[in-house]
């Protein structure tokens, strides 16, 4: 099955694991479970068709893995699965979630951090901008994209839910 088929999963919940991405339409939610890893949510809302991508790492230079697993090609992938479903980067709502310090508030193993600085800069690089973000602190995060609405709701535990 192609990575594009794999992605077009048609149950009401699809889940993007690591280095994964899912798309789906109004009736679907898109859920994933990030800890350092950013989640990339793309939603247009007069289509009702959303993606969603669980980047683990910031830059696939010289390593090998799914194009939603590094920022850079995250980006470009989330683009081509809309794409594939009539969709162009016109009109998308862009929300970021994720890039928790799972290890260490400070020092050298800030790959959270590292995550979403990639993931800003590759969206920037192809002319779309965050509308909301849920990023940082010092634990990991449930998400989840309705994709009729384009609400992402954020799940931390011991905190209130959130939505952008």
């Amino acid at each position: 099955m192609s990575a594009i088929a794999e992605a077009k999963k048609t149950s009401p919940v699809n889940t993007a694991g690591m280095g994964q991405a899912v798309v789906g339409r109004a009736g679907n939610s898109l859920v994933a479970v990030l800890g350092s890893c950013i989640g990339v949510a793309m939603y247009h809302p007069r289509h009702h068709i959303g993606a969603l991508a669980h980047v683990v790492l910031p830059d696939s230079t010289n390593r090998s893995g799914t194009p939603a697993k590094f920022a850079d090609t995250a980006i470009p992938y989330l683009l081509q699965l809309l794409k594939s479903e009539g969709v162009g980067s016109a009109g998308l709502v862009v929300k970021l979630a994720g890039g928790s310090s799972m290890f260490a508030s400070t020092g050298p193993m800030q790959i959270g951090a590292a995550n979403f600085q990639a993931v800003v800069k590759a969206l920037e690089s192809v002319g779309l901008r965050v509308s909301g973000q849920h990023i940082g602190g010092p634990k990991g995060r449930r998400v989840s994209l309705d994709c009729q609405t384009g609400q992402l709701l954020i799940e931390v535990a011991g905190t209130a839910e959130a939505t952008l």
